[in-house]
């Protein structure tokens, strides 16, 4: 154990060694670590003597890994609030906006706007519940000598690691090598793909449904389109998030490789940590504040909603129609057929109502206030409120439950 007072003194001689100095003699010894150690042995006397005594290198760096997460994370888990509550707030807002619901690009069924902010919502919060799972096994210190067994403390080093981690606000690693286990890192980097995909999912959303044919939400702003086409309204921050998804996503790879190290650890993963753990962070960073701005910048054209929901003339609710002849007694493959035939052979100008009220097949069934009440789009919502309400409930559970 140090003498009384070592750790003062150690602290107070650190102060006296530049960044430069420690470059400096890296540069002969080839070991950053190292260096440093030799650095404070030599400039703080009697004390200096106990620096590094029986820890390796990784107790330092994994340590130090865990203290950057853990400040790292929780910029990252306040923009990931910052962009649920606000996606409360808009799914509120737009709980009964309706528009279309698309499956493979084509038209399905009616929903709202509030509806579909709703499914993000949940996506995102189960992020954030997987960040807060993901830091209780990563953010934690690693203290035990050079294979993990604390054998140069002579049976001390269960008490020294307990008093180091205490003072760093951390809690040990049960048991490692010379490395904390890298199948930590790889969930860290894996989790943060996965809320990078999330957004990429919302920030395609935007770039689709700001097609010019489609014009439902789109990105403002007064900088230029294009250098060369005035009238261009380009999705550019919506684009820079699927952009930078596709590194993000990339370096999931490197985080897996790092797992299998030989035995009680080699080298291979120390280079690519240096530029996976800040450039991931980095990466998701850039994506959350582009997200945030995304919000406060898009544009929602509720006309164009309600235009593209008459666009196929009432044939997205042609699963109402068949729903309401199984009521009526009709099987159902059989009605579906029946929709399927009369909805592909529509004339350019005719309605789905139109086509209905003239085939005595749906007569027979139905009266023509019944076929008009069934394409009502209104009627057709299912549990939308009660599931958004529902979304938002527990989403605001969890931002209760983890601060």
């Amino acid at each position: 154990m140090l003498k009384k007072g070592c750790s003062e003194v150690i602290d107070e001689c650190a102060q006296s060694i530049t960044a430069s100095d420690v470059y400096t003699r890296e540069s002969v010894m080839g070991h950053d670590i190292a260096a440093l150690t030799y650095l404070l042995g030599e400039k703080c006397g009697e004390c200096g003597k106990y620096v590094h005594l029986g820890a390796t290198s990784y107790d330092v760096v994994d340590t130090a890994w865990a203290l950057i997460i853990k400040d790292a994370l929780a910029i990252v888990k306040r923009r990931l609030r910052y962009i649920i509550e606000k996606l409360i707030d808009m799914a509120y807002q737009y709980k009964e906006a309706i528009m279309v619901g698309r499956t493979h690009g084509q038209h399905a069924l009616p929903i709202t706007l509030g509806f579909k902010f709703a499914n993000y919502i949940y996506e995102f919060t189960r992020s954030l519940e997987r960040l807060f799972e993901t830091e209780k096994r990563v953010v934690r210190s690693k203290i035990s000598g050079a294979v993990g067994t604390m054998a140069a403390w002579r049976g001390k080093g269960i008490v020294l690691e307990e008093i180091a981690s205490k003072y760093l606000g951390l809690e040990p690693h049960k048991i490692a090598t010379q490395v904390a286990p890298r199948d930590g890192f790889a969930e860290l980097v894996s989790v943060l793909a996965i809320l990078a995909s999330q957004l990429d999912r919302f920030a395609l959303e935007v770039r689709e449904l700001a097609r010019p044919e489609i014009g439902e939400i789109y990105e403002t702003g007064k900088r230029v389109g294009s250098s060369t086409m005035p009238q261009k309204r380009n999705p550019v921050t919506a684009e820079r998030i699927s952009g930078l998804a596709k590194v993000a996503r990339s370096l999931v790879i490197v985080a897996l490789e790092n797992i299998p190290l030989m035995h009680e650890r080699d080298l291979t993963n120390s280079s690519s940590e240096r530029i996976l753990i800040p450039h991931m962070f980095l990466i998701i960073d850039q994506m959350l504040i582009d997200m945030l701005k995304l919000l406060d910048t898009i544009y929602i054209d509720i006309d164009a909603m309600k235009r593209n929901l008459d666009l196929l003339k009432g044939q997205i609710m042609s699963e109402a129609i068949m729903i309401k002849l199984v009521e009526k007694g009709m099987p159902r493959h059989e009605a579906h057929k029946i929709l399927s035939e009369i909805t592909r052979n529509l004339k350019a100008e005719e309605s789905l109502k139109q086509a209905l009220i003239k085939d005595e097949r749906i007569l027979k069934l139905l009266t023509i206030k019944e076929i008009e009440e069934a394409l009502n789009y209104y009627t057709y919502l299912g549990n939308y409120k009660e599931l958004i309400d529902r979304t938002i409930k527990y989403s605001k559970d969890v931002l209760n439950r983890i601060q």
